[in-house]
C-alpha cells in the first residue's frame, strides 16, 4: 500500500468514477491507475468499486470507509508539506480563495489590496461560483477559504466563522415611484416586476422569506447570479432591483435611485469556510483578520481543533 494507491482512489471518487479524468487531473495513464486500484483492492481483500465489465459504477460499502481514511491521510499530508512551507518561506506561497461575485467584487478589493501590501510574494488566486460551488472547491481541496452567505452552513466538514452582516436595498430608474414610497413596504414592492439574485445566491433565501410571510407573491420577472447584472436590466427599466446594500455605489450608479429596505427583511451573515483541523499558514489567519477583525488567529486556531464557540458579530 501506498500513497500513490490512496491518491488515486481519492481521484477517481471526486470524479464521479471517471478513471479517465482521474488520470488526466493526476498526469497518468487510465491503464495505470485502473491497476493501482486493483494492486489496494487486492491487498486490502476488499473490493472499493463496484464494476460493470471495465466501467466503475459505484463505491461498496467498504471501498466508503477506506474513501474516508484515504482522505483523511491525503489531507494530513497536505498539512505536513504546509508546516515545512511555513518553516522554510514564511512570507511565500499561494493562497486560494473561492467565494461569490458580489463578495469578490464589492467586499473584497480593499482586503486583498492591504493583504498584496503586507504579503508580495504569496501568490493569490481568486475564484468565484455559486455558495455551493464555493464550499466545493475547499472541500476538494482547490481553495483554501470559502467566503459566502449562503450553503457554508450546510457543510458538516467546513468550519464556520462569522464575519459580517448586511442586508438589502431596493434599487430602480430615478422616476420610478417605488422609490417615493413611504414608508417602503412589501406590498409596494410586489406591485412591480421584480429583478432579483438567484436562488442560490446572496441571501435570496430571506427575500423569499419575507413575501411569503406576509401572503405575497412577488413578481420575479428576471433572476441574475450577480448585483452588477441585476442593476444593469434595471437601468432598462424592466423592472425594480432587490440588491445587496453593498453593491449600490451612489458615485457608479447614477443611473439608479435606491431606497434602503432592511427594515423589510432579516439580515444575512457572510461567513468565512475552513475545512476542519486544516493547518493554515500564518498569513491565511493574517487574512481572515483583515476580512473579519474580530476573527483572531486564536478564535481561529480554536474552532479548527472543535475546541471553540461562535465569536460572534
Amino acid at each position: 500500500m501506498n500513497l500513490q494507491q490512496l491518491r488515486y482512489v481519492h481521484e477517481v471518487a471526486r470524479r464521479g468514477l471517471n478513471v479517465s479524468e482521474a488520470a488526466d487531473a493526476l498526469f497518468t495513464s487510465q491503464p495505470g491507475v485502473s491497476k493501482q486500484i486493483r494492486q489496494l483492492e487486492s491487498e486490502l481483500g476488499i473490493e472499493i468499486f463496484t464494476r460493470h465489465g471495465k466501467r466503475l459504477v459505484a463505491v461498496t460499502e467498504p471501498g466508503r470507509a477506506v474513501l474516508a481514511i484515504a482522505e483523511r491521510v491525503l489531507r494530513d499530508l497536505d498539512n505536513l508539506q504546509q508546516v515545512g512551507d511555513e518553516f522554510a518561506n514564511e512570507a511565500v506561497g499561494r493562497l486560494s480563495i473561492a467565494t461569490t461575485h458580489t463578495q469578490a467584487r464589492y467586499v473584497l478589493p480593499d482586503v486583498i489590496r492591504r493583504f498584496m501590501q503586507r504579503y508580495p510574494q504569496v501568490k493569490l488566486e481568486l475564484h468565484q461560483g455559486n455558495p455551493r460551488q464555493v464550499c466545493e472547491m475547499v472541500l476538494d481541496g482547490s481553495a483554501d477559504i470559502a467566503i459566502a452567505t449562503e450553503a457554508i452552513a450546510e457543510y458538516d466538514e467546513l468550519v464556520m466563522l462569522p464575519c459580517y452582516q448586511w442586508n438589502r436595498c431596493v434599487v430602480a430608474t430615478p422616476r420610478h415611484p417605488i422609490l417615493q414610497a413611504a414608508p417602503l413596504t412589501l406590498e409596494a414592492i410586489a406591485r412591480y416586476p421584480l429583478i432579483t439574485y438567484d436562488d442560490a445566491f446572496t441571501g435570496r433565501g430571506q427575500i423569499n422569506k419575507a413575501f411569503l410571510g406576509r401572503g405575497l407573491k412577488p413578481k420575479v420577472v428576471l433572476t441574475a447570479i450577480d448585483s452588477d447584472v441585476i442593476k444593469k436590466y434595471v437601468e432598462m427599466d424592466l423592472g425594480i432591483g432587490i440588491l445587496a446594500r453593498m453593491a449600490y455605489d451612489p458615485a457608479e450608479d447614477r443611473k439608479l435611485g435606491m431606497v434602503d429596505a432592511a427594515h423589510l427583511f432579516e439580515s444575512s451573515t457572510t461567513r468565512i469556510g475552513l475545512r476542519r483541523r486544516a493547518w493554515l499558514r500564518a498569513y491565511v489567519y493574517a487574512f481572515i483578520e483583515g476580512f473579519a477583525p474580530h476573527l483572531s488567529r486564536r478564535m481561529v486556531e480554536a474552532a479548527l481543533a472543535g475546541g471553540g464557540t461562535d465569536p460572534g458579530l
